[in-house]
């Protein structure tokens, strides 16, 4: 059976969402200088999330020329420092802010709001060579810390030579996850590398036959994106499941439908439903202290026209309602 995403946009969802982020001061507070539609703010992004955040100021821009949103993409822990550290007014990540974060923004008196805005799932791309898509997440945490080091290992067909790990950036929020969710806490294999970028990344993997990389999955997922569509013809994006013992049919990819989280009662009336294993909440925080432009754009994102920017792309809204609808194969 295949399973499809449809969406339905949660109203009051979204109002309260964008509404989560406004501060007590107004526009007209003393010292305003923008509003929130106006003015200029700096943003930091997680580079893994850099398509579709681009999209979002890009569209955001054309709606309001007069708002000038500055964003930077860099690695996570670089993210969170600048937005600790006051040299930005909003962080998107992956994550929200640990106990640490939130005691640097109490010494402030800094009360920050968080929205979570879009769920992303991280893609495991492959040479396009190479015959071994489909994987376990307990063969993944043994390719990553290093238990399995060549490819026959994973099917026993030769020609591949020793697995080579690439990741995007030290300290990203992919190397993070995977420590956190993957081998659970297991130092990485030897054998393990950052690329510059998530595009070096990309091409690391389509020149090299033994490479395995992960990348956030809007890079590749935006059918409308050339770009997006050229980074994904050039690597083999391999099908991922939690089951134990499974079967070719449950191995799955990062598409919307997976990405939905399902109720324990659905999983337990339809065998054939599943969640994708490497999904993540994706968050805006922010440390505004007015309803200033920093506000006006996180509430875009977080409203109807920003969502509907995550459902094109291939990520999952966050503030729509996913409706799974089965229908036979053809």
């Amino acid at each position: 059976m295949i399973k499809c995403a449809h969406f339905l946009t949660a109203g009051a969802t979204v109002l309260a969402g964008a509404l989560a982020i406004t501060s007590c001061n107004g526009p007209g507070s003393p010292g305003a200088q923008d509003t929130t539609t106006s003015g200029n703010v700096a943003v930091s992004v997680d580079e893994t999330f850099a398509p579709i955040l681009q999209a979002q100021i890009d569209t955001f821009a054309k709606l309001y020329p007069n708002a000038h949103v500055k964003m930077s993409f860099q690695p996570e822990e670089k993210v969170m420092l600048d937005l600790i550290n006051d040299k930005v007014k909003l962080a998107v990540v992956s994550r929200e802010l640990n106990a640490e974060e939130q005691a640097d923004l109490a010494k402030q008196t800094i009360v920050p709001r968080t929205i979570r805005i879009g769920i992303d799932g991280l893609a495991i791309v492959l040479n396009r060579s190479n015959p071994d898509s489909l994987l376990t997440v307990a063969q993944l945490a043994d390719i990553f810390t290093g238990k399995t080091g060549s490819w026959n290992q994973i099917s026993g067909k030769k020609g591949l030579s020793s697995i080579n790990v690439v990741f995007d950036a030290n300290r990203s929020s992919t190397t993070r996850f995977v420590l956190d969710s993957v081998t659970h806490g297991a130092p990485l294999t030897s054998r393990v590398f950052a690329a510059t970028s998530n595009p070096a990344l990309l091409d690391y993997v389509a020149t090299h036959p033994s490479a395995i990389g992960v990348v956030g999955v809007n890079w590749i997922s935006d059918r409308d994106d050339p770009t997006a569509m050229t980074f994904a013809n050039k690597v083999r994006v391999a099908s991922i499941t939690s089951r134990p013992n499974p079967k070719p049919n449950d191995y799955i990819q990062p598409y919307q439908a997976y990405l939905a989280e399902k109720t324990p009662e659905q999983l337990a009336q339809d065998p054939d439903l599943q969640n994708y294993p490497l999904r993540r909440n994706l968050y805006i925080i922010s440390r505004e202290a007015r309803a200033g432009l920093g506000t006006g754009f996180a509430s875009f994102v977080a409203g109807k026209n920003g969502q509907l920017i995550f459902q094109k792309s291939g990520l999952l809204p966050a503030q729509m309602q996913a409706r799974i609808i089965t229908t036979p194969k053809l």
